[in-house]
């Protein structure tokens, strides 16, 4: 299997839990579920990509637990501990015209209503009542910002999406 192609990490693998091969699953996806949603994997074993399939899981106390086809004890488990799970760009649900994958805003250039270039999107956090953009500025900031923290609140601050485009439209005060 190809490790050029670009796979999007959705969990880890934990522990291995029992005797009979079972894993812990740390799942990055919304709802712990949602992991699940997904097949096959692909696991980074050893710098290599595998593609595995579940072949069972369940909820655990707080968490979630899963065996693997292929993996019949605790043994053949202990290989997994700590691998990341990736699934390909084509198995991602297509969402509605106005949602986005955080991923796909990566890298977007955001530009004021005024046509300021603010910088580039390096990341998002989640904040509990909005997603707050991580905007990068340019070197040469005309207000000596090195990032900007834009909450993403579609209507109020965020009024543009292009996300093929890699441009997203703010109304925001460049000093801020």
């Amino acid at each position: 299997m190809s490790n050029t192609q670009e796979m999007i990490v959705v969990g880890r693998l934990g522990s291995a839990y029992g005797i009979r091969g079972w894993l812990k699953v740390n799942a990055f996806t919304d709802s712990l579920e949602g992991i699940f949603e997904y097949s096959p994997w692909r696991i980074l074993v050893q710098g290599q990509w595998q593609e595995v399939k579940v072949a069972d899981w369940r909820r655990h106390n707080n968490g979630i637990i899963c065996r693997l086809a292929e993996v019949q004890d605790r043994n053949q488990a202990e290989q997994y501990i700590n691998c990341d799970i990736a699934i390909l760009p084509e198995q991602l649900q297509s969402l509605p015209e106005d949602e986005f994958y955080w991923r796909d805003l990566v890298g977007c250039t955001v530009v004021n209503t005024k046509g300021y270039d603010m910088g580039k999107v390096t990341g998002l956090l989640e904040t509990g009542s909005n997603d707050v953009l991580e905007v990068e500025a340019k070197s040469n900031d005309a207000f000596g910002k090195r990032e900007r923290l834009i909450p993403f609140v579609t209507e109020q601050f965020i009024l543009e999406v292009d996300a093929p485009g890699k441009k997203i439209v703010v109304d925001w005060d460049p000093s801020f």
